[in-house]
């Protein structure tokens, strides 16, 4: 591909900043207009003349924001405020982590330092709040790996249970939704450098250490053993940036 062709013509710069702004626009209108999940939106006409604008740039636009999960799109009922939605940001995170294995690794590695830095960070405000109720469920999920481990079964969805139970006591619902994208953003990359011989037993260890860490509500311990759950991952992105 030659220079020339890569270059984006300042017309269709501009056109991008255009659609941004109206982008932009709509998402203020929702909010002026005191709309919440699951409120219809104005439909398409409506909108285009509120906006000033025509309805096939309106309608471009209201495709970007269901891409992004700002609003549903329900054909033949018409356009609404979405809930949560993580799909987007999990798809474009673990994009840009698996492409940037083709090089030294280094987009997929500050996810992994993402991830490291809110769990290991944020463990001590957790066991702060942690009460029988939640060690109990978390000695239970971990008895469940071990017993997996000892037969052989995957550990992954049992894995990601565990983790969302050591922060279930902030009751903090966003926190969990972003643990649940870098989880799986974490998953894809991982099986992306091919995870090889996998070490269940060791595995299911690992996470008996951090959880008589946090029974023991020894804040400093705990966030050590976090911080070394993601070892694995981060030597093997060390060997693809050492290629």
């Amino acid at each position: 591909m030659s220079i020339e062709s890569r270059v984006v013509s300042p017309a269709r710069f501009s056109a991008q900043i255009r659609s941004h702004a109206l982008q932009t626009r709509i998402m203020d209108l929702i909010l002026e207009q005191g709309l919440d999940v699951g409120d219809a939106l104005p439909t398409e006409s409506e909108l285009s003349a509120v906006l000033g604008v025509g309805r096939n740039t309106v309608r471009e636009s209201l495709k970007v924001l269901q891409a992004l999960g700002v609003i549903e799109i329900r054909h033949g009922f018409g356009m609404f405020v979405a809930p949560n939605n993580f799909t987007a940001l999990t798809d474009g995170l673990a994009f840009r982590g698996r492409l940037s294995l083709r090089h030294r690794g280094e987009e997929a590695m500050e996810l992994i330092d993402v991830r490291q830095a809110l769990e290991s960070g944020l463990i001590g405000s957790a066991i702060d709040l942690m009460t029988d109720e939640h060690l109990g469920q978390l000695r239970g999920t971990l008895e469940q790996m071990e017993a997996a481990a000892a037969a052989g079964d995957a550990l992954a969805e049992l894995d990601a249970e565990f983790h969302r139970g050591l922060y279930a006591p902030l009751n903090n619902e966003l926190l969990i939704n972003l643990m649940d994208v870098f989880w799986k953003v974490y998953r894809q990359i991982h099986q992306a450098l091919g995870t090889g011989p996998v070490n269940l037993p060791e595995q299911a260890r690992m996470h008996r250490e951090i959880y008589e860490a946090v029974a023991e509500k020894n804040k400093t311990l705990a966030s050590e053993r976090l911080q070394r759950h993601f070892d694995g991952i981060r030597q093997k992105l060390k060997d693809v940036a050492a290629r």
